[in-house]
Formats: C-alpha cells, sequence, structure tokens
C-alpha cells in the first residue's frame, strides 16, 4: 500500500508542526493562498496576523531573542517580500535565529516579471543567514529542516525559504529528516583546549583585568557561566547594547554599558585594561569607538566568538577561540578550578581603586526637574513600578539609550531592541512577539513619538489577540537623536528633525480600542505609571511628554575614542 501523497503547502504546515512551532506571524496573499488554505485545515499552531509584513518579521524575530524558541514569519510574494527585508535585516545584524517563508509566482512564471513577482533569493541574499528557492515539491520538507538548523546552529541568523505558488500545490509522500547532513555546514561548538589553557594563564597573570560580554552571551543562554566566570575571578565586567543582562547589573562589578553612551567607567576601564577578554562581542563602532584611538593602548586581547570571521576584524586579539561562548565558559570555569595559578590580589585591588575612581565621576547623574518630565526619571520609574523584572522593548533613538541606561537588567533575554541595523518601529511588533512567547509577562515598550508611528498599525493587531503590553511614550516632538546630533555637530540647525503635526496619541489609543494616557507633570508620572500597570488586561499607551531639550550623555563622538568623552552639554 502506498503511503499517502499531500500537497507542499500541507508539507509546509506538517514541517512547523514538527519543529514545534507554536506562534506564526504573516500576512497572506496569492502566492501563498495554498499555505493559509492549509494551516486553516490545522491545529498545530497559531497564526498571527498582523497589518504589515515588516511587522511580522519583527515580531518573529523578538520571539526569538526573549525565549529559546524560534520565530517564524510567512509572507507573499512581490511586496510581502519587500516589506520584509528591513525585519530580516535587523535580525541578521544582530544574529537572531528566525525562519521567513515567503510565496513567490508560479515557477513557469519566475524572471517572466510576473504580477507580484521580485527577485526573492538576489534580493535578501545580503541579510539573510542563507536563503533557499524550492524547485521540487519533493525537496521542501528537506529545505524547511535545513532551514531551522541553519538558522539555530553556528552563529545564529535568519533564513528565508522561497515557495513557488505551483510547488506548494504539487503533491507528494511527506517525510521530514530526523538526520541532517550538510558537507558545507558544520559549524564548530567547542573551543581549542590549548587556547583556553594560555587565556586562563593570560588572565590569571593580568594586573588591571577587564571582561567585555556582548549579545553573543545572551543568544548561547550563558549568562549563568558569564556570571559565574565574573564573581570567581571578581573582575569588573561590561556588557554592550546587545549584551544587557547578560551579567547582572546589580552586581558591584559591574561597570554599565560601554561605547559611545557608555558609562565613564566602562569606557576608561575598557581602553586601561592590561588584559582584555572579549566573550561573545564584536568590538563593534559604536563600542571602541575609532579603532586607531582603542589600539594606541598595548593590551593582551582574547576573544571567544563562535563566528571566526569575527575574530580579528576589527581589533587584533592575541588568543582567538572559536567556539560556541556557553561550551567554550564551561571549559573556561573548569581549567580555573583545576589550575593552581590565582589572580594577583593587590594589584587587583590597586586596578579597583582606579575603576572606583573613574566611577565616582557619576557620568549618570542628570539634572532634575519639578516643572518638565525628565526622560531619564521615567525609565526609573518604570523600573520601580516593574520590580526590574519586565521584558523591555524599545525602538531606535534617545528613549531606546535611556532605557539601556537606566532599567538595570539581572536577566538574560529581557532587553530587545535593535542593536546592529537602528531600526525605528521594532518597538510595538517586538512587544507582540515578546508576549506570545512569555504570555503573562510583564512587558512594556520604550518609544518615541517618531517610531511608534512607524508601525503603529499594530495596535489593531494588539486588539485581535488581547495583547496588553504597556507603551512608555517619551514625547519630546522632536527626532529626539536627530535633533541631538544636529545640536552638537551642525550649529544646531534643526533640518527636518522637529515632529509639528502628531497626533492626540490618547485619541488615537482609544480608536484602537485601548487606554490612552497624557502625562505632562512629573508629579503625575509615579501614580500614572502605577495606574496603568494595574490593568494588566489592557494595553496601555502612554504619553509622557518630556524636556525636549535633553540630550544622552555620556557621549563619545564619530570618530573619537573611549577617552574622548562628552560627560554633558558643558563640554560640548
Amino acid at each position: 500500500m502506498s503511503a499517502e501523497e499531500i500537497t507542499g503547502a500541507e508539507i509546509v504546515v506538517r514541517c512547523l508542526a514538527e519543529e514545534g512551532v507554536e506562534h506564526v506571524f504573516g500576512y497572506p496573499g496569492g502566492a501563498v493562498l495554498y499555505i493559509y488554505d492549509a494551516i486553516f485545515n490545522q491545529n498545530k499552531f497559531q497564526h498571527i496576523l498582523v497589518r504589515h509584513e515588516q511587522a511580522a518579521v519583527h515580531a518573529a524575530d523578538a520571539y526569538s531573542r526573549s525565549s529559546k524558541k524560534i520565530g517564524v514569519a510567512i509572507v507573499t510574494s512581490g511586496p510581502g517580500v519587500t516589506n520584509a527585508v528591513t525585519g530580516l535585516a535587523t535580525a541578521y545584524m544582530d544574529s537572531i535565529p528566525m525562519v521567513v517563508i515567503s510565496g513567490q509566482v508560479p515557477s513557469h512564471a519566475i524572471g517572466q516579471d510576473a504580477f507580484q513577482e521580485c527577485d526573492t533569493v538576489g534580493i535578501t541574499r545580503p541579510c539573510v543567514k542563507h536563503n533557499f528557492l524550492v524547485k521540487d515539491v519533493k525537496d521542501l520538507a528537506a529545505t524547511i529542516r535545513k532551514a531551522f538548523f541553519i538558522a539555530t546552529t553556528g552563529r545564529p541568523g535568519p533564513v528565508l525559504v522561497d515557495i513557488p505558488k505551483d510547488i506548494s500545490m504539487h503533491k507528494c509522500v511527506f517525510e521530514y529528516p530526523r538526520e541532517l547532513e550538510m558537507r558545507s555546514y558544520k559549524p564548530v561548538d567547542k573551543g581549542h583546549s590549548g587556547q583556553i589553557r594560555k587565556a586562563v594563564q593570560l588572565l590569571q597573570q593580568a594586573e588591571r583585568p577587564m571582561i567585555y560580554a556582548g549579545g553573543g552571551v545572551i543568544l548561547a543562554n550563558a549568562a549563568p557561566e558569564l556570571n559565574k566566570l565574573v564573581d570567581k575571578l571578581g573582575f569588573p565586567c561590561t556588557n554592550t547594547l546587545m549584551g544587557l543582562g547578560g551579567y547582572r547589573a546589580s552586581s558591584d562589578k559591574y561597570l554599565g554599558m560601554p561605547g559611545m553612551h557608555g558609562t565613564y567607567e566602562a569606557n576608561m576601564s575598557m581602553q586601561h585594561c592590561d588584559v582584555l577578554i572579549a566573550i561573545g562581542a564584536r568590538f563593534d563602532d559604536r563600542v571602541i569607538g575609532n579603532p586607531k584611538h582603542f589600539c594606541s593602548h598595548p593590551r593582551k586581547i582574547i576573544h571567544i566568538d563562535i563566528d571566526p570571521s569575527s575574530i580579528s576584524k576589527r581589533v587584533k586579539v592575541d588568543i582567538p577561540i572559536v567556539g560556541n561562548v556557553k561550551d567554550v565558559l564551561q571549559e573556561f570555569l573548569a581549567q580555573l578550578d583545576a589550575s593552581e595559578l590565582k589572580p594577583n590580589a593587590n594589584a587587583l585591588a590597586d586596578w579597583w581603586r582606579q575603576v572606583n575612581e573613574w566611577r565616582a565621576r557619576e557620568c549618570m547623574k542628570y539634572a532634575t526637574s519639578t516643572e518638565v518630565i525628565k526622560p531619564q526619571s521615567v525609565v526609573q520609574k518604570l523600573w520601580e513600578v516593574t520590580n526590574g523584572d519586565a521584558f523591555i522593548t524599545s525602538d531606535v533613538g534617545q528613549h531606546q539609550m535611556w532605557a539601556a541606561q537606566y532599567y538595570p537588567f539581572d536577566k538574560p533575554r529581557r532587553w530587545i531592541n535593535s542593536g546592529g541595523l537602528g531600526t525605528m518601529g521594532v518597538g510595538l511588533p517586538y512587544a507582540m512577539g515578546v508576549q506570545m512567547a512569555n504570555p503573562g509577562a510583564t512587558v512594556a515598550c520604550v518609544t518615541g513619538e517618531g517610531s511608534i508611528q512607524m508601525c503603529i498599525q499594530e495596535l489593531a493587531t494588539c486588539k485581535q489577540y488581547h495583547l496588553t503590553p504597556k507603551i512608555i511614550m517619551l514625547n519630546n516632538r522632536f527626532l529626539g537623536m536627530v535633533r541631538q546630533w544636529q545640536q552638537i555637530d551642525y550649529g544646531s540647525r534643526y533640518a527636518e528633525s522637529y515632529m509639528d503635526s502628531l497626533p492626540d496619541f490618547t485619541k488615537l489609543a482609544e480608536s484602537y480600542g485601548h487606554v490612552g494616557m497624557k502625562i505632562e507633570k512629573p508629579g503625575d508620572v509615579d501614580g500614572a505609571m502605577r495606574d496603568a500597570f494595574a490593568m494588566k488586561d489592557k494595553l496601555v499607551f502612554m504619553n509622557f511628554i518630556t524636556d525636549q531639550t535633553e540630550n544622552v550623555w555620556p557621549m563619545v563622538k564619530a570618530g573619537k575614542g573611549l577617552t574622548e568623552m562628552l560627560l554633558g552639554s558643558e563640554d560640548l
């Protein structure tokens, strides 16, 4: 008796079920209607209908960032795919595992300028880890299996599977591959023991050591190992924007975030240490500033990364260790336990005295006010009201930096933002993805009046699926970060950065069926925030009218070095 044949569309649904997918974000269109028909006839996962394909991919992205699950999105051909490109590029820059399934015109029409046709493989190639065009329904199951494997192993990233409409109609016997062998793709997990031994010895001999941890710690679920390492060694530690929560912010060994808007103590320690260990970080331009300036101070550098192409890419390192951060740190800790060498206690005490002198500058202090709401104070109040235990999504701009600076994270995967690409508009769809992945959790979206309008239509999605994030909008009636740069570098010529036609956000939120608030006085911030979070079954849109003149400090200007920081407007 022959096995039953099913359609390509049904194979897609069965594959997602085999991978344990629970939620799929998407928007239907002609090229994926067979797939949507198959979705209608299944009960293994829930489909979330967004209002724009960009939001589907952002939501799937945040679904991955905030959990150990993998986000999935479905979009149609042509404009569906091109709308998804920003979401793909956002996830790719931050190494987020995700699978996107796109529809394509029928195979015979490819290359004929058919209705809603675009070269999906060509367009997305620069902003995905890998992509596939399925040409035979018999290859479909194996291709989807490969997509999930590639997305989640090695250095993670988004993978796209492009499925022509006729492939979703064709039939074959379904068999999902349990074992997978790919000759051209064999990521390394274990670090080289000899290199780890060298690194352990170098760290134990250091007089001014520094631990610099990035998003790779989060992605590898290596926060427990990092916390154990820092606590065991007693060294100062800094987490990048993407690594916040990797090492707990409540520890006195934590120096805050490094880089362009990092703390004085973190940047000075990065620059003046004699041994620097980089863990799942890539010496980004926003972290080390000018590489020539950064390398002007002699130091030994240990670099742990899953991606060999990231090592010595911007800064030459002395001990490269290629491997999965969690596996490498586990062996690191084992070798530390077995070693008879101990760090130089006197030198380390002297180093901490210097670090604490830098810390005493209190670079995060800001002028308070009883007349106008300071944006930093709103973020601090958010931390207080949520007991520091919320999932915080953000858009991109000044509000993003204030959230990173003033909401200390003690847990990984709680800070969800676009680091590498810096994509405005991610905040609300990120909040949706986080809440779908973490039902019952407290979710807040910190945004600005510019960013929120880029995906504000997703308020309708939140209404349909009863999603209840709290939106904390720091409204300074400017494109804030643009205005800050224009003030500092462009003679205060505020070209096209003033938002002079803003909607009534309270009425707008209410028109979507949510609760809207407008808060204009500092004395009202606490009560409004507590009232909003007490409404657990409501999305509350909080419009905080904040100080228009406030800038993000400290700041390292583009092209400058880490020790050339501006600590406030007095340094301009």
